[in-house]
């Protein structure tokens, strides 16, 4: 256990003691009391953090099981600075940077000395954060279940009739689509555009990744009669490719969306951009610790639905995403509640199956 989260708990330890520091000493009323409330506020972003993406984590596993050492390194080294820096921090900078036509350093002096305002300003632009994220995770949970080569179903009746729908081209797109334009449809007339446009990039972008994927990936798998071999995996094993550039890709987009929901929920509790960064750098390490030890376990294999239900939780993600973007107030820890009770039961769900299987 320590060998795949030691480090993780060491960079807590680090982050929490930053944390102290940085309560003791800033703000009006610094001081003990400041502290006790900023290693509070943190420790809570972290494990809200942790509940919201333990789906991506399951998720992640599924792909970087195929990797080989080389790229698992990057994803543990390069992706690592670009989760905990680059979604949780630079990333919302960037977004008020260009929607509010303001210069990068403007925006940093504006977020550590004027977090409300900065709050505000991001806040602003949650439906188009919203539109992208919830339009690039539904695809992610449509394409693993429209899978023609998918013969393990959790909810059989359910699923059987989604790997039917994989005939019929670009259903995921399709139903996308749909769901953009009628969170389109709810949004105000002033953010109609923007908000469409926001949907299309995140389609595009899950689009662009796979067809990357297709163009690094080489030559598909063939069999002996001369037929593309199919894999029971999810959309992300089948849609893009398991290891190199093009998978990295993959799950960085994939935490950004993740991300989106984290960064705007912490908001809801702390204005104070240096805890927030704090808690979800802790809550991501965790994450990327938790792929890790289900890749290196084996726990994919050992528990045959968790696949199914991390998938199902993202589905429920993306639908929530879609939603806040019309206006619709859903409170994060239900959010989170919703991922954790699918994963649950999708592991409950599982050992039945071998019991099953045994007898």
């Amino acid at each position: 256990m320590m060998k795949h989260f030691g480090f993780s708990i060491l960079f807590t330890i680090v982050c929490l003691a930053i944390s102290a520091y940085w309560g003791f000493t800033h703000g009006p009323e610094a001081g003990l009391k400041t502290m006790f409330t900023a290693l509070t506020i943190t420790a809570i972003l972290a494990v809200m953090e942790v509940s919201l993406s333990f789906d991506n984590a399951v998720v992640n596993a599924s792909v970087l099981r195929g990797w080989d050492h080389f790229w698992k390194m990057i994803f543990l080294t390069l992706g690592i600075v670009i989760a905990v820096f680059g979604m949780r921090l630079v990333f919302p900078i960037v977004i008020v940077a260009v929607t509010a036509d303001m210069g990068m350093l403007e925006v940093v002096n504006m977020a550590l000395n004027e977090p409300q305002q900065y709050s505000e300003k991001l806040m602003a632009h949650h439906a188009e954060i919203a539109a992208f994220g919830g339009a690039f995770l539904l695809l992610v949970f449509l394409n693993f279940f429209f899978d023609e080569g998918k013969d393990t179903h959790w909810f059989r009746w359910l699923e059987r009739r989604l790997a039917n729908l994989a005939n019929v081209p670009a259903m995921s797109v399709f139903i996308s689509l749909i769901a953009l334009l009628i969170m389109a449809a709810n949004v105000a007339d002033a953010e109609r555009l923007l908000v469409t446009m926001a949907g299309i990039w995140g389609i595009v972008v899950y689009i662009g990744v796979q067809v990357l994927s297709h163009l690094l990936g080489g030559e598909p798998e063939i069999d002996e009669d001369g037929n593309a071999v199919a894999h029971d995996a999810s959309g992300a094993s089948t849609g893009v490719i398991k290891a190199g550039l093009g998978g990295f890709i993959y799950l960085e987009v994939l935490d950004a969306s993740f991300s989106f929901d984290g960064v705007i929920g912490a908001f809801a509790i702390t204005s104070d951009v240096v805890i927030i960064m704090l808690g979800l750098a802790i809550g991501a390490m965790f994450v990327r610790s938790m792929t890790i030890y289900l890749v290196e376990k084996g726990t994919l294999d050992a528990y045959i639905f968790l696949e199914h239900g991390a998938h199902y939780a993202i589905g429920a993600l993306a639908f929530i995403m879609l939603a806040s973007g019309t206006g619709v107030h859903i409170p994060e820890v239900v959010t989170g509640l919703i991922g954790v009770a699918f994963i649950v039961w999708a592991v409950i769900a599982s050992i039945q199956y071998s019991k099953r299987q045994e007898q």
